[in-house]
């Protein structure tokens, strides 16, 4: 079974995500979107588009982090058959979360890390 096929998304909080948001822009030429985050489409070499984006989002830290983790940023790992994933994180004795959520943006599971740290499992949906 394939587990990880690439990095949906980098989300992170922020004191002042205003200010980092502006940084980002000014400063490394992050398109940040009035939602207070980014998409980078994947393209080729040449800059055409091949299928897929990855999402970047600065989030206001409400002292929760990712909860359960306490950490101030998540990643989103994008993955081909959630359910099966978890199944064998599960099987493994990682600590997978029991909720998982499913949208028009695809399916999501949620496993923490040896170090505490939340990692989200997203598979996009058929198509995505």
């Amino acid at each position: 079974m394939k587990r990880v096929t690439g990095i949906g998304g980098i989300f992170f909080n922020a004191r002042d995500p205003a200010t980092l948001h502006a940084w980002y822009r000014t400063h490394l030429g992050v398109d940040v979107q009035p939602w207070g985050g980014a998409a980078f489409d994947w393209t080729d070499d040449q800059g055409r588009p091949v299928g897929g984006t990855t999402a970047w989002s600065i989030n206001k830290d409400d002292g929760e982090g990712y909860g359960p983790a306490k950490a101030p940023f998540m990643i989103n790992y994008r993955v081909a058959d959630l359910a099966a994933l978890l199944q064998a994180l599960r099987a493994e004795g990682c600590q997978v979360l029991d909720k998982t959520d499913e949208s028009e943006y695809g399916k999501f599971g949620w496993v923490i890390d040896p170090e505490g740290n939340k990692v989200e499992l997203w598979e996009p949906p058929a198509g995505g």
